[in-house]
């Protein structure tokens, strides 16, 4: 989000990207211009709504001995995007600029660890939930104080469901709602006029505190927030203190018994790598799901079909020192 903060101050002339890479970086759509157009793509990557460029590949490489006639306009004339080497008698070497596409400050690095400046909070009142009533959860906090933020926010989907977003200062676009996963998307940049950022409306469908089922991570979309340039990291305070994190629990599949599909449901008291093990009575593995997951809830889904078996069935569940297992039946 903090490069559709950087896109958009150079749309509006108030700070120009400075460098004919940055600018193929930030013509998301290929149109060999800057506009409004390659925010909407690229924000709709950002919440995991799109999953790559319509018009355009993830990373683009111009030959690195290539002089642009008007750094100011990359697309003039068409720059070198492939060497040729011919008659190869001796090791050859040809070198190319890599350019991430929607990345105009230049951060991805695969394997790189960011520093933060700081922390910002986003505050929700904790509330007791009681099965078949409707919650309007306010998400808030000192808007005014950042350029943008990003995050994803995951709900237990066998406790609450959402019902609707009412808009602060988030509208529809700076939202990706996936409702059976019970994750929500959000990446929001501009000038903000209120404190609310979006009024969440949930149904309860089991006793629980809101504490306990609501969480923000990074599981879709990377929880990061920029004040001046700085990248924050962003925490969910409940009644204005931290949400403590749910600890290790490997919940029961729902429905069980199933014919279909069914949900295993799981709390990780970090966010990590963890591997669900499904094995028949004989010790037989029949499938693994391994992943990296968030803090928090986490589920996945499971069709009948892709095991190939009918009757009781175990599932292990592994996070760095913890291990849980229950059972589950499969019927014809």
């Amino acid at each position: 989000t903090f490069d559709l903060v950087l896109i958009t101050k150079h749309i509006l002339g108030v700070q120009p990207l400075n460098s004919p890479y940055k600018l193929i970086a930030a013509d998301v759509n290929n149109s060999k211009s800057v506009t409004t157009l390659d925010l909407i793509q690229l924000r709709k990557l950002i919440l995991n709504i799109d999953n790559k460029f319509g018009n355009n590949t993830s990373w683009r490489f111009v030959d690195a001995s290539y002089s642009f006639p008007n750094a100011a306009n990359p697309w003039a004339a068409q720059f070198p995007e492939v060497a040729n080497l011919n008659d190869l008698g001796a090791d050859a070497r040809a070198n190319f600029v890599a350019v991430k596409i929607g990345d105009v400050n230049g951060n991805a690095v695969a394997t790189s660890q960011v520093r933060t400046a700081g922390e910002f909070g986003l505050n929700v009142a904790d509330q007791a939930l009681k099965a078949g009533n409707e919650y309007r959860v306010e998400v808030a906090g000192d808007l005014k104080s950042i350029e943008g933020l990003q995050f994803s926010m995951s709900y237990d989907v066998n406790a609450i469901e959402l019902v609707d977003v009412e808009y602060g200062v988030a509208k529809e676009e700076n939202f990706g709602i996936f409702a059976k996963e019970g994750v929500i998307t959000a990446s929001w940049n501009g000038d903000a006029n209120s404190n609310t950022f979006a009024t969440l409306v949930f149904r309860a469908t089991a006793d629980a505190n809101l504490s306990e089922v609501l969480n923000l991570n990074s599981r879709y979309t990377a929880a990061e927030a920029y004040r001046n340039n700085d990248q924050l990291s962003v925490a969910l305070n409940f009644a204005g203190a931290q949400a403590e994190a749910a600890g290790f629990e490997l919940k029961q599949n729902t429905p069980n018994p199933f014919a279909g599909e069914t949900v295993i449901g799981f709390n990780l008291p970090v966010a990590g790598e963890a591997t669900l093990t499904i094995q028949d009575v004989t010790g037989r593995t029949l499938r693994v799901v391994r992943g990296q997951f968030a803090q928090g809830y986490n589920q996945v889904t499971l069709k009948a079909s892709d095991l190939n078996a009918t009757g009781v069935l175990t599932y292990t569940l592994e996070a760095a020192e913890f291990t849980a297992t229950k059972k589950m039946i499969i019927v014809e």
